[in-house]
Order: C-alpha cells, then sequence, then structure tokens
C-alpha cells in the first residue's frame, strides 16, 4: 500500500471512529432522557427487590438477605451508595462505565477470534450502538455486572498463553460472575477446556489449579454462609422455581399475563429451607409433566422458549409507552417520538444482528480451535438451559457479544468481498449462503413472529 492509499484508510477509519462515538453519544443521550426527561422511570420486578436489599445492606442488615437471587448485584449497590449516598444515578453510571468495558471486551475477544480489525471494531459497534444493550446499564438488573466478569475471564482465558496470574484471576472472574447470576452454575468446568493444548497435547494442570482457587476464593464466603444457614454449601439458586414458571407460561412474549411475580410468594412460603422448597416444587413438576406427558411438555416447550428468548422485543421496548396487551409496561415517560425512535433503533440493531450472525456462522470456514469451541459450548449451554427454564428476553444478554462476533466477522467479509479482497474465515459459497438464508429467516421469525402468533391486542 502506497503512502497515499495509507493517509485514506487512516483518514476512513478514524471517520468511522468519530462516527460510532458519535451514535453511541446520541444513543446514550436519547435513553437518559427517556429514564429522567419526565420523572424517573419506576424500578420493575427484580430492579426493586435489589433496591431493597442494598439498602438493607446499608442499614448493617443480612448480606446475603435472599434464596432466590445471588448476592453480588446488592454488594455492588451498596458500595456504591455507601461513596455516593443511596442514588440510582450514581449506579447507572458505574454501570455504563462497566458496559464501555464490555464493548471493549467485545472487541478484542473478536480480534483474537477472527484475527481482523475490521470485524472486531464492527462486533463492538453492533454490541456498544444498540440502544437494547445500552439501556441494561440503566436498569439495576445485574446484567452488565455479570456479562462484563464472564467477558473478562473469556479474555484471560483466551490469551495464547494464559499465565498462572490470569488464570487465577478468571477462576476469580467466574465466580463472581456466579455472585452476580446463577447461570454459569452447571457451566464453569467447561473453562478448564482453556487449559488443553493440542499441540503437543498436554494440559496445564498448574495453571487449572490457581482458576480453580481463584473461583473457590470467589465463592467461598457464599459457600460457607449456605453451609451454616441450610446446612449444605449453596449459592442463592432459583433453578427449580424457574422450572416450574417455565413449565407454565403460556404467551411467546414478556410481561403478557407473566406469572413470575405471583408465584414466588407462594414458592417462598412453601417451605422453611431451600430444599424444602425446591422438594416441594419438583413434586409439581413431576406431576405437571405426568398429567400432561413429556411429549406435549416438549412441544410446548419448543413452540415458546425461543420465542421469548430471541424476541425483538426487549426490555426496552417492553418497558417503553405502548399497550399493556402486548406486554408493555409504559414505566417510561417517553413521548410517541422518542418512543418510535427508539423502538426503531432497537429493531434494526435486533434485525441485523441476528440476520449477520445467521451468514457467520453459515459461512464460517476456520478450524474451530479452543476459544471457539468454548464460545460454541457457552451458546449451547446457554440454548438447552432455556429450552425448560422460565425465559425472559433479557437472558439473551449474556450471549449477545458472541452473536455480534459472528455478525461482525460476517459484514466485515461482506465489506472486503465487494472491495475484491478475500477472508480467511467467511467463504461465500451458495451452500453457506443458503444456509445462512435459512438460519437467518428462522431467528428473524423468533425475534418478531411471537407476538402474532399469540395474538396479543387482537381484537
Amino acid at each position: 500500500m502506497d503512502a497515499a492509499a495509507s493517509r485514506a484508510a487512516t483518514r476512513r477509519r478514524n471517520a468511522a471512529g468519530v462516527a460510532a462515538a458519535a451514535i453511541f453519544l446520541s444513543g446514550q443521550a436519547l435513553l437518559w432522557f427517556a429514564y429522567y426527561g419526565d420523572g424517573a422511570k419506576r424500578l420493575i420486578g427484580d430492579e426493586a427487590s435489589y433496591q431493597q436489599f442494598a439498602i438493607g445492606i446499608l442499614g448493617g442488615g443480612e448480606w446475603m438477605p435472599s434464596t432466590i437471587w445471588p448476592p453480588l448485584q446488592p454488594l455492588l449497590l451498596a458500595a456504591i451508595y455507601a461513596a455516593t449516598g443511596i442514588h440510582v444515578v450514581a449506579a447507572q453510571i458505574v454501570q455504563t462505565l462497566l458496559f464501555v468495558g464490555c464493548a471493549w471486551l467485545v472487541r478484542d475477544i473478536a480480534w483474537r477470534v477472527v484475527g481482523n480489525v475490521r470485524a472486531a471494531n464492527t462486533a463492538a459497534a453492533l454490541f456498544a450502538l444498540n440502544p437494547a444493550n445500552a439501556a441494561y446499564a440503566q436498569w439495576l438488573w445485574p446484567e452488565v455486572t455479570h456479562l462484563f466478569l464472564v467477558l473478562l475471564a473469556f479474555r484471560l482465558l483466551l490469551s495464547p498463553a494464559a499465565a498462572r496470574v490470569a488464570a487465577g484471576a478468571a477462576g476469580v472472574c467466574v465466580g463472581l460472575a456466579m455472585l452476580a447470576k446463577s447461570l454459569l452454575t452447571g457451566f464453569w468446568p467447561a473453562f478448564l477446556l482453556a487449559f488443553a493444548e493440542r499441540t503437543p497435547p498436554r494440559f496445564r494442570f498448574v495453571a487449572a489449579a490457581w482458576f480453580l482457587a481463584g473461583l473457590a476464593l470467589a465463592t467461598a464466603p457464599a459457600l460457607m454462609h449456605g453451609w451454616r444457614t441450610f446446612g449444605r454449601p449453596t449459592i442463592a439458586d432459583s433453578s427449580v422455581y424457574n422450572l416450574w414458571i417455565g413449565l407454565t407460561d403460556r404467551f411467546r412474549s414478556d410481561y403478557v399475563e407473566d406469572a413470575g411475580g405471583t408465584t414466588l410468594a407462594g414458592f417462598l412460603a412453601s417451605g422453611a429451607t431451600p430444599q424444602e422448597r425446591n422438594r416441594i416444587y419438583l413434586r409439581k413438576i413431576e406431576d405437571y409433566v405426568a398429567d400432561h406427558g413429556i411429549a406435549n411438555v416438549a412441544a410446548a416447550q419448543a413452540g415458546r422458549q425461543y420465542f421469548r428468548l430471541f424476541s425483538a422485543k426487549t426490555p426496552l421496548v417492553s418497558q417503553l409507552p405502548g399497550p399493556a396487551c402486548a406486554g408493555h409496561l409504559s414505566v417510561y415517560r417517553a413521548s410517541p417520538a422518542l418512543t418510535r425512535t427508539l423502538t426503531i433503533a432497537n429493531d434494526a440493531f435486533h434485525a441485523l444482528t441476528l440476520a449477520a450472525c445467521a451468514f457467520g456462522l453459515a459461512c464460517w470456514r476456520r478450524r474451530p480451535d479452543r476459544a471457539l469451541v468454548l464460545i460454541a459450548l457457552y451458546g449451547a449451554y446457554q440454548l438447552a438451559l432455556f429450552a425448560m427454564l422460565h425465559v425472559k428476553a433479557r437472558f439473551l444478554f449474556p450471549v449477545m457479544p458472541f452473536l455480534c462476533l459472528f455478525a461482525g466477522a460476517f459484514l466485515a467479509a461482506l465489506r472486503d468481498r465487494l472491495a475484491g479482497h478475500g477472508s480467511e474465515c467467511i467463504a461465500f459459497t451458495t451452500p453457506r449462503l443458503a444456509a445462512g438464508a435459512l438460519l437467518g429467516a428462522l431467528l428473524l421469525a423468533l425475534a418478531f413472529a411471537g407476538p402474532w402468533l399469540d395474538g396479543l391486542c387482537a381484537g
């Protein structure tokens, strides 16, 4: 490349960076105005519980106040409020910084997996500029905290040769992520694959021991608390409760006759300990499956769960003004124009990410390495988990960075192909493109067809 071409490429990169920054700041301004412009949005669902727990901790209350919700988010909120006073905006600023950190980690992981700077930048842009993703930083759910820890663990473990200290730090991140959300409880052993090497074949036992030590260090206080309180080393967990709700959900969309909140009180009152409550509800689950038949239950789950998971009616759209019969909570007091703007941006980014990811997966041709195996297992675990458990649209957030990774790889390769260049990762063959089109159509149907199939607001 000659000097003139190099300068032109640099100008294009700089212009793209400035444009991305401008879009991000504009999106932030819209989200902050929607939240506070006409009175602050009220807290909903678990948000209110996390806020109450944090205030209780500040007042000298129990540091693990729930057997349902893990303790890290209330502890984080309490730590922020201890420094700033009880102001939700302080937590939002901290979580926005964590969200920016997530975007940086998405870019770094994508660069390591794809090996292409443009693909890495595109993946980070798809993640950070999507208002549905950025809005999580303004809510008190632990989604951003959990995701930052998960991505940091991936980043530490996907280094070419993770040092012992990096392995230990990754273990701490995984342990803390489990204390933010219990989703990784069944998956964390898979991270040990990061210490298996193909050439020469060996397993780095010392580094793996550091990882396990970090994991134990992060989770030991919570496990000891569970042992002293309930007689077994356990962290707060809602899996059995969410399995029961997942089996009895009716609609393919969030917040339509949602039974989660109304069932929780009965679940908590059903037994004195988590073990008792789980035993009672496992029997209810067994009776439910026996009454309905396992084939009917499986068919019902298959026809509902992934509509809820991939739904374009994200928590942002669900909380904006709209008809209650379609699951809109109207807790934002946004104007019709702002509501339309955010909804259009939400739908456009959601559709682009899913469609481009479908083509990226179908057209991927590089041989799977350790990083890809871990990412594939993580995605498969999430899909398996939500085949049965109660699903909210926000549960797609933990895998959104990896959807953006494959979407960014495809879009960057498409741009290179139009410019006459090849790609090491993406193959534009007819069978692969056909498979991508079919997968993309399926994901878009899951994203947008649920409310129509349910007939919400009909008549």
